[in-house]
């Protein structure tokens, strides 16, 4: 099945060149391009993507905003907001997670991994990046936010303990396969552990579940201790 992917970047050369690289592969194709965040908005909405590359700092309407229009939208459920900035512990990037993106990439990264990293958020897992991941977390994820919200406590007794279990260790980082170390469980116990998780808070992806983890005073910014 062919990846269908939405650029949104003001920087028509930038497109051109994404452009040039994921329909240079056989399993990815972009759609459409956005210059503006409710360019994305609209276009989103027409072709339904299942990824939207999205520059996080955008003229009229920036990314961050156009994240949320298009993550809370029930037709759009399937799309995945993948955010490229050029500062990875930047607020936004925090509010823009809290919004709904599946995780973040610096406008930096190799090919390679852009490409790996489509086909990841379109798989419905998340992509933080791991230099910033636990400095974006400390700083800003793990401070509750009023306005943006996604879960009180008393939403978390839907879960069962196992399944609060596994979501805290994802919250801190860890793999499927290294939750899956730590519990003696298999890998394909954990990953429908963290489905359950999901159906039960309505979190969009993986990335959300982390954001609802710490946003919830489920877990906080440390790290677990073995044992």
């Amino acid at each position: 099945m062919t990846i269908r992917v939405l650029l949104a970047d003001d920087q028509a050369l930038l497109r051109a060149t994404f452009r040039i690289l994921i329909d240079s592969v056989a399993d990815l194709t972009v759609v459409a391009e956005a210059a503006d965040g409710q360019e994305a908005v609209d276009l989103a909405a027409t072709h339904r993507p299942d990824v939207v590359i999205m520059d996080i700092r955008m003229p009229n309407v920036d990314g961050v905003t156009a994240t949320a229009a298009i993550c809370s939208r029930p037709e759009l459920s399937e799309t995945h907001i993948l955010i490229l900035t050029t500062f990875e512990n930047d607020e936004n990037v925090a509010r823009a997670l809290r919004a709904g993106a599946s995780g973040f990439l610096g406008k930096g990264v190799s090919p390679d991994v852009l490409l790996s990293s489509i086909r990841t958020v379109a798989a419905g897992d998340s992509l933080l990046s791991p230099v910033a991941t636990r400095a974006l977390i400390t700083r800003f994820l793990a401070t509750p936010d009023t306005d943006d919200l996604l879960a009180l406590p008393d939403v978390l007794n839907a879960l069962t303990e196992r399944e609060r279990e596994v979501m805290t260790l994802a919250a801190h980082g860890m793999s499927n396969a290294e939750i899956a170390d730590r519990l003696v469980l298999s890998p394909l116990t954990v990953r429908s552990h963290i489905q359950r998780a999901m159906t039960k808070l309505h979190a969009r992806d993986r990335a959300q579940l982390v954001v609802i983890a710490y946003q919830s005073g489920l877990v906080t910014p440390h790290p677990p201790a073995r044992g």
